[in-house]
């Protein structure tokens, strides 16, 4: 059944017709786009692809530097701290020849605050943006927010006018499993429009011959060929065929293989991006665990206790095939806020781990399910299944269930999940990302992926605090302040700092972005 599958996976990339002269880039990883919608999620293959087609005011290179993209450039105003001012870049036009101007920014970040959007977060400083003129915006922040720019770049601009005319100004509602036109189609102002779309199979996007960076950026690909391939051993064959060209979420245990292969190439970098598990600490009982009337979870010994008895060198070598950095904090290296101290705090004891949960009134065990992602991190299924085993030596019975990502992100996001793995990016380089996301309490405009139940008010206002603290000594003394504390609550069971590997052939020149966001208009072409 798998050799018949990846077969017909591998008949279906050959089948795609290239015109003439063409440089088509065949390019596959585990997953999907969950959407094209520009705000509807906040997730990494999602703004990977989008990233093709659609621009924010500002982009980082691979080494994590700001680089102009529909903003030349941008500073506070000088007269009032508050106010942020981007002067746009003239002479844009969106896909379908409309000219970009002040008016769609205001109106994509308007429609990035709504209450459906997934990049509310980002933005919820914003109090108000306007447009000075066609090619000036003002954004006003609630006080001084000297990082400001650092939330914006993924925060894609869209055609106001090409919104309305196709009744999508609102946002799709992705957990409730609405259907938008922007969720299959895009009218950006990036480097490749899309040609087609169809989810899970195949999404072909071609060169943009009027963008705006033609001369600045190689531009050599003239054609995309994108293609979720879910089976690790599938991927591999299709990379080792030669029927795709650039493989993201190469499978560790086939690195050799790539490498070796005939015109191959694999390049690494270590990626922006922590994996943990995430536990319902707040109800007073949950219905994943055997446990009637209580919450073990709701008790710090036992998350500690858990923590302990993972055993992360292990997995990195199993697992991971040496491709991984343990972690002991949910913040990576790249992060401002990170500490090396912190980084190394989790260990291995299950002697510890066992006098803890006999301490906590649980030195018999219970039994609870694990939510597991199955086409999103490396290894993810094998991460989870491994946790399994070592949970198990101090009693804690783990029943593994393991979906795609599209079915695996709602039950967080909705709260439908007690114990769940999450991976962690941080475009903005800071902590008050992971603090606004995963730390502060739910509410509609923030916290939203922390299905912790976690929620201290106090910690609560000292991370709304960090947007406007202009004094950046006593900012990071605050930010590693709150650190302290998700430490010693055990908010999250930190798991490692992924790796990231890259396989392309060898014609294909570009460096391997921290972020796992390749911008395939830089790519060269030998």
């Amino acid at each position: 059944m798998k050799k018949t599958f990846a077969l017909s996976m591998i008949g279906a990339l050959m089948a795609t017709t290239v015109p003439l002269g063409a440089e088509t880039l065949r390019w596959a990883r585990a997953g999907d786009a969950l959407t094209l919608d520009p705000h509807a999620q906040n997730e990494g293959p999602t703004h990977t692809i989008r990233h093709q087609m659609y621009e924010p005011l500002i982009i980082r290179d691979v080494t994590g530097a700001f680089e102009p993209a529909l903003a030349t450039d941008w500073a506070p105003k000088e007269d009032d701290p508050t106010v942020w001012v981007f002067n746009l870049r003239e002479g844009v036009k969106f896909h379908d020849g409309a000219d970009f101007t002040a008016e769609d920014v205001v109106f994509s970040f308007e429609r990035a605050k709504q209450p459906n959007s997934d990049m509310k977060e980002l933005i919820n400083s914003i109090t108000e943006v306007r447009a000075v003129d066609d090619y000036t915006v003002e954004m006003v922040t609630e006080g001084p927010n000297p990082i400001l720019p650092a939330n914006l770049t993924n925060l894609f601009i869209m055609d106001k006018g090409w919104a309305e005319a196709n009744d999508t100004a609102e946002v799709q509602d992705f957990e409730g499993g609405e259907i938008t036109y922007a969720t299959t189609n895009a009218n950006g102002t990036g480097p490749y429009k899309l040609q087609s779309r169809e989810p899970d199979v195949r999404t072909v996007m071609t060169i943009n011959e009027e963008y705006w960076g033609r001369d600045q950026f190689p531009m050599e690909v003239t054609e995309i060929v994108y293609t979720p391939i879910q089976n690790p051993a599938t991927r591999v064959a299709a990379m080792l065929s030669g029927e795709i060209d650039f493989l993201q979420d190469m499978p560790v245990q086939d690195l050799e293989r790539v490498e070796n292969g005939d015109g191959l190439t694999v390049k690494q970098a270590p990626q922006n991006r922590v994996i943990f598990f995430g536990l319902n600490m707040g109800p007073d009982d949950i219905e994943g665990d055997n446990v009637d009337g209580k919450n073990p979870l709701s008790d710090v010994r036992v998350r500690k206790a858990m923590s302990m008895a993972i055993n992360r060198d292990a997995i990195q070598q199993v697992v991971m095939r040496g491709q991984s950095i343990p972690a002991g904090m949910i913040a990576p290296p790249f992060v401002n806020g990170w500490t090396a101290e912190m980084d190394a705090e989790s260990s291995t004891d299950i002697e510890g781990a066992k006098a803890l949960m006999e301490e906590a009134g649980y030195g018999d065990g219970f039994s609870i399910r694990l939510d597991c992602p199955n086409d999103r991190y490396i290894n993810d299924e094998a991460i989870c299944q491994a946790a399994v085993g070592m949970l198990g030596q101090i009693g804690v019975t783990v029943n593994l269930d393991a979906k795609p990502k599209a079915q695996h992100f709602p039950l967080i996001s909705d709260g439908g999940t007690d114990f769940y793995m999450l991976g962690w990016g941080v475009p903005t380089y800071d902590s008050e990302y992971i603090f606004n996301f995963l730390v502060h309490g739910r509410e509609s405009d923030i916290g939203t992926w922390n299905a912790t139940g976690y929620d201290n008010d106090d910690l609560d206002a000292r991370i709304k605090a960090l947007a406007s603290n202009t004094d950046l000594e006593a900012r990071d003394a605050e930010i590693a302040a709150i650190w302290r504390v998700v430490q010693d609550e055990a908010l999250y069971i930190p798991i490692h700092h992924q790796v990231l590997n890259w396989g392309m052939a060898e014609k294909f020149g570009i460096e391997v972005d921290p972020e796992d966001q390749p911008k395939v208009k830089k790519f060269t072409v030998n």
